[in-house]
């Protein structure tokens, strides 16, 4: 991966400029900054190597070289958007699993809200963030990580979940650019759709541990546990614990697990 083979890869794709690098701290970070110098919508920071990625609760991505995909897509919400800027994180998702389906005929599951599974094992992990001026929004970064080959994945005892790479669950070598190149035409599609019931019925459709038993633990709360039964229209996770009584989770606050 370099930036002449990128700049070939990304041909033809609603992105006006994109910055690459062999090793960087985090494409996040890059890409926040780029949004404060003005970048278009769509622009791309795209990283072989990241030592200080992070996900969810900043809790530390690693992203080794030649064997992941990290990559922060700036986004300039439009006005029918805004009411649905909570969707930035499973139109990540919902891009990474129609690129494995369609590319690689894999059937990956989204784990709430936004954690694509192979196998039942984390592949891919989508970070939003949100850059503001006083009240008004500069922009959207929407940052993916993806575990390619089977060396991109921690060692057991460094993960708070399973995880996998897409070619364990493929069982074939997969070229990084060409998924990059998917996952953004899925992204870009489903984009128009954000505000649709469409969009909600695929993300409920690949929902992961649908009519399972899952405990989920909120920051600074305790945890609640039920059986998961699908996803409201605002994003929320809908589970019935033990009493039969449905209870929604709101998006970005929890995170969601097997029960042991």
């Amino acid at each position: 991966m370099n930036a002449q083979s990128l700049e070939n890869v990304l041909a033809g794709l609603p992105i006006p400029h994109f910055r690459y690098f062999d090793t960087i701290g985090s494409t996040n970070d890059e890409a926040l900054r780029w949004v404060a110098e003005g970048a278009e919508d769509g622009c791309l920071v795209v990283a072989d190597q990241q030592t200080q990625g992070r996900g969810r609760f900043q809790r530390r991505w690693v992203t080794r070289p030649g064997c992941a995909l990290a990559f922060s897509l700036i986004l300039h919400p439009i006005k029918e958007e805004m009411n649905h800027i909570g969707f930035f994180s499973p139109l990540g998702a919902l891009a990474i699993s129609q690129a494995l389906e369609d590319a690689l005929g894999l059937a990956p599951q989204i784990k709430w809200p936004n954690d694509v599974l192979l196998d039942r094992q984390k592949a891919a992990g989508i970070l939003v963030e949100a850059a503001w001026l006083g009240e008004v929004l500069q922009g959207v970064v929407i940052g993916i990580g993806v575990n390619i080959a089977p060396e991109a994945v921690p060692p057991a005892d460094e993960l708070l979940f399973p995880a996998t790479s897409v070619e364990e669950a493929a069982k074939r070598t997969v070229d990084r650019e060409t998924l990059l190149r998917s996952i953004l035409q899925a992204l870009f599609a489903w984009r128009s759709q954000i505000s649709s019931e469409s969009f909600h019925q695929a993300w409920e459709q690949r929902l992961a541990f649908q009519n399972e038993w899952v405990r989920i633990e909120e920051a600074g709360g305790e945890p609640i546990t039920g059986q998961v039964v699908g996803i409201d229209t605002q994003g929320s996770l809908i589970i019935k614990n033990a009493t039969g009584k449905t209870v929604a989770v709101a998006v970005g606050d929890v995170h969601l697990r097997l029960m042991e």
